[in-house]
This record gives C-alpha cells, structure tokens and sequence, in this order.
C-alpha cells in the first residue's frame, strides 16, 4: 500500500510541470479538457496499479455508463479518500469541488486549476461555479456529506447540492460506493492497511430530477442514501 500511495503523488509529480506550464498559455477551454482527460487518465492507470500489486479489486462499470452522458450532478457517497479517484478515473469530463487549501498544495493545485475545478471558499461561490461548469457540459462530482463519513451510513447532508442542482436545472444521479473496508476513511489513519483483498464496487441509485425545492430534495436524497448505502465491515 506504501507502493500504491507513493505512486499516486509521483504521478501528480509527473503531471505538475507540464499543467504549470500550460494554465497561462492554453485558451480556456482547451486548457480544461486537457486538464480533466489527464488527470481521468492518470487515476485510471493509478486503479489499474492497486489491482495489479496492491490486492484491490475494483468494479466500476456502473459509472462508466455516464460517461458521454449530458450534464449532470454526480452524487456520491464519501467513505473514503479513493471517491474522488474512483469517480473521476470513469468520467473525463467530471469536475470536483476541492478545498481551498488543496487548489493551493503545490502538488494538486496546479492540476487541478488547469481542469478548472471548483475552489470551495464558501456555498455561494460552489454554487456559481458549480453552475458555470455544468452550463459548459461537465459532470459535477459533489459528495452530499461534504467531507468523508463519520457516522455510517452516512452524515447529515447539508443543503448545498441541492441549491445547486436547482440553480442549474440538471438531474442529479446517485453512486453508491460499496468498500469492503473504509480504507483511508475518517477514522482510518493513512499508513494502515485495509484488509485484502479490498473491494470496491460502485453501483448507480435513483436519478433525481431538477428541484424545486431544494429542503425537501435534500431531505429526499439522504434517505435515499441512508436506505441504499452498504455499511463497510470495520468503518473504524
């Protein structure tokens, strides 16, 4: 596992250069294709490296059917640091919302500027932005938590995809991450191994229209989630 995390930050380190380098010279929209591609592309080789020395086994057909879908919000439960890796490795387009302190680490940052990802400084700006992403044809990765689950199931979801979703007018579709283990999770410190083989397997939930309403459709959504998701054997 020390092997796999150590492969993820040189392929982050292989990439920085060339998106430092890229961001100011590349018109927009380019830039951000370029920028989402690569980065699909690396987590889909750095998938690829955990099954083949790290005993992970992963099946995630299901997302792979949203690929050259519209644009859409991706709505996904958060066990673990992998979500994020796991869901973008199938969707080229996705966009994700990342913490401001992560837009400004020296090794996601400039990647991810180039993809133009959204910069959490607050709702309002992840709404705007948010929008703007999906008006431009992207797929928006948001975890309704919004941070990884503490209390399984999951956590209380705050309002904010929904006020997003209904700001944009798209559908919201639904991923279930089943993990075997919640490696990485909350409570799990980074250097622990999970128990191997480690399973992951990603199956879509309900598509949700646009709201209307964006209280009720949280209120909707969580249950959703709290009657789908798979408690993973030893959260902690």
């Amino acid at each position: 596992m020390h092997i796999g995390l150590g492969s993820l930050a040189a392929l982050c380190l292989f990439w920085l250069p060339f998106a430092m380098l890229l961001h100011p010279v590349l018109p927009r929209a380019l830039g951000q294709r370029w920028g989402r591609e690569t980065i699909s592309f690396g987590f889909r080789i750095y998938l690829r490296l955990l099954e083949a020395v790290c005993g992970c086994r992963f099946d995630l057909s299901a997302i792979e059917q949203l690929r050259h879908e519209g644009p859409m919000i991706i709505a996904a439960n958060h066990p673990s640091l992998l979500d994020a890796v796991i869901l973008v490795s199938r969707l080229p387009n996705a966009v994700c919302v990342m913490k401001a302190s992560l837009m400004n680490n020296p090794l996601f940052g400039s990647a991810a500027r180039l993809a133009r990802y959204v910069r959490n400084d607050g709702i309002l700006q992840i709404i705007a932005r948010g929008c703007d992403a999906l008006q431009e044809g992207g797929h928006l990765v948001l975890f309704p938590e919004g941070s990884r689950t503490v209390n399984f199931p999951v956590d209380p979801f705050p309002p904010t995809l929904g006020m997003v979703a209904r700001r944009a007018g798209v559908p919201v579709q639904t991923v279930l991450l089943d993990f075997s283990t919640a490696y990485l999770g909350k409570a799990w410190p980074l250097f622990r191994p999970p128990l191997l083989p480690l399973v992951i397997c990603a199956r879509l939930g309900p598509r949700l229209p646009p709201p209307t309403d964006h209280v009720a459709f949280t209120a909707e959504l969580e249950a959703i989630f709290r009657r789908e998701v798979r408690v993973p054997a030893n959260p902690f």
